[in-house]
């Protein structure tokens, strides 16, 4: 029966290129920003360790719960994608989801990168227009898409687990960071956060940006 984990060197990679690249973009520097990004750095060695270094939660499921994987080999890597295992998809369906999660990764990583462009070219001064015109906090949107990107890559029970202590982190963290908009720009942010949400853009209904 093939095993195809135990890349370490794999595991190790993909956490230095994720977290730097967070590191980078969300630039933490408060104790509370540390905390967060602490978070996600531990999602990061939950996930890859299950994908690249040993598969967790296929042991539970097999060993200790009984559960009957419809594969034969459920200690290679296709059949590591659980959501695509239990759902009895073939390997093109499986891989196909794989892209499904991958899209959303890029899509958040796109997000983040001009996200962070807005607040470097705005020097310290309230930035409204781009991507902060449709939500306040473009680049806690981002992090939401490239988890759950993750999520449907590669779902274990850690992985799932932890991603609502680390949304609830980084709402915090957010709510936090407003408090410090207001007491910067006074009535200026809170006309700003009265006309746009907080992480996510309203759909189906015509949106009436700040403009002041």
């Amino acid at each position: 029966m093939p095993y195809d984990y135990g890349f370490w060197s794999a595991v190790i990679i993909n956490v230095l290129f994720f977290g730097l690249f967070a590191l980078g973009f969300l630039q933490p520097r408060k104790k509370r920003e540390w905390r967060s990004m602490g978070v996600f750095t531990a999602f990061l060695v939950a996930l890859f360790t299950e994908m690249y270094g040993f598969p967790l939660t296929i042991f539970i499921l097999t060993s200790v719960f009984g559960v009957r994987l419809p594969v034969l080999q459920p200690f290679s890597h296709i059949n590591g994608h659980l959501l695509g295992t239990l759902l009895g998809l073939s390997y093109a369906g499986k891989l196909l989801i794989c892209q499904i999660g991958s899209l959303l990764m890029l899509l958040g990583i796109v997000v983040m990168g001009y996200g962070w462009w807005q607040i470097y070219r705005a020097r310290g001064e309230l930035v409204t227009w781009g991507l902060y015109r449709w939500v306040r906090h473009p680049q806690y949107t981002s992090l939401f898409l490239i988890t759950i990107g993750m999520l449907i890559q590669w779902p274990t029970i850690i992985t799932v687990l932890m991603w609502p202590l680390l949304m609830l982190s980084y709402y915090r963290l957010a709510m936090k960071e407003e408090q410090d908009m207001i007491n910067k720009f006074g009535e200026r942010y809170l006309h700003y956060k009265a006309s746009t949400p907080a992480f996510f853009p309203r759909l189906g209904i015509r949106h009436k940006a700040y403009t002041g």
